[in-house]
C-alpha cells in the first residue's frame, strides 16, 4: 500500500479505480492464471471523480467499462477490441471505480539485483518471484537485504482477488478480476 491507499483484509469491501495493463508491463511475464479478458467497443468516458479529460475504456455490456490506459490508443471510439491483461489499481490516475469483496490477498515477493553493479538502481530478476498468502495487506513492504550475490528479495506489491457482484445475471462474469499494487519495475535506493 505504502503511500497509495489504505490496507485491506480478506472479506473487506473495497472500491478502487482499476486499469487493465498487459501482463508483461507489470512485474514481468507469467501471470496467466490472474489475467482478465474484456471485449467490446472502445469508448472515451469522463473521469467522474476528478472531472479530468476522457479515460479510454473497453465497454463490455451495459454495466462494465474497464479502463485500458494507452493499450488501445491506436483505436478509435466504437472500434471493437479484445484485451487480455492484469487489472491494477490506478492509484495516481483515477478513473471509474470497481467495487467488490476481497477474497484473497497475497504479498508479491521479487528478487532484485543492482543493474549495473554499484549503481544503486535495482531491477527485478526475470522469473524470480513468489506469492505469500496473508489475511491483511501490509501498510509497508519489506525492501529485503542483499545476499552474497548482490540479489535482494523484496516485497513488491500485493495481488488480491476481488469478487465483483454481477448486477445482471444474464451478463455473467467470464473472469475473476485480480488486482495488483506494485511499486515499480525499477527502483533507486537512497
Amino acid at each position: 500500500m505504502e503511500c497509495c491507499g489504505e490496507p485491506f483484509a480478506v472479506g473487506d469491501e473495497v472500491s478502487w479505480p482499476l486499469l487493465l495493463r498487459p501482463c508483461g508491463e507489470v512485474l514481468g511475464e507469467g501471470w496467466d492464471e490472474h489475467l482478465t479478458e474484456v471485449s467490446g467497443p472502445v469508448e472515451d468516458v469522463r473521469d467522474d471523480e476528478s472531472g479530468a479529460g476522457a479515460v479510454r475504456v473497453v465497454r463490455e455490456g451495459p454495466t462494465t467499462a474497464v479502463p485500458v490506459g494507452d493499450a488501445c490508443d491506436e483505436l478509435s471510439p466504437g472500434d471493437p477490441v479484445r484485451v487480455v491483461g492484469l487489472l491494477v489499481v490506478n492509484g495516481h490516475g483515477g478513473g471509474p471505480r470497481v467495487t467488490g469483496r476481497v477474497r484473497a490477498v497475497r504479498v508479491v515477493t521479487e528478487v532484485y539485483e543492482e543493474n549495473p553493479p554499484g549503481s544503486r538502481t535495482w531491477e527485478p530478476v526475470p522469473g524470480e518471484r513468489g506469492l505469500r498468502p496473508v489475511d491483511r495487506c501490509p501498510k509497508w513492504f519489506d525492501d529485503g537485504t542483499p545476499d552474497e550475490r548482490g540479489r535482494r528479495p523484496a516485497e513488491s506489491g500485493v495481488l488480491a482477488t476481488l469478487e465483483i457482484p454481477d448486477p445482471d445475471p444474464d451478463l455473467g462474469v467470464r473472469a475473476t478480476p485480480a488486482q495488483l499494487r506494485d511499486r515499480s519495475r525499477s527502483r533507486r535506493r537512497q
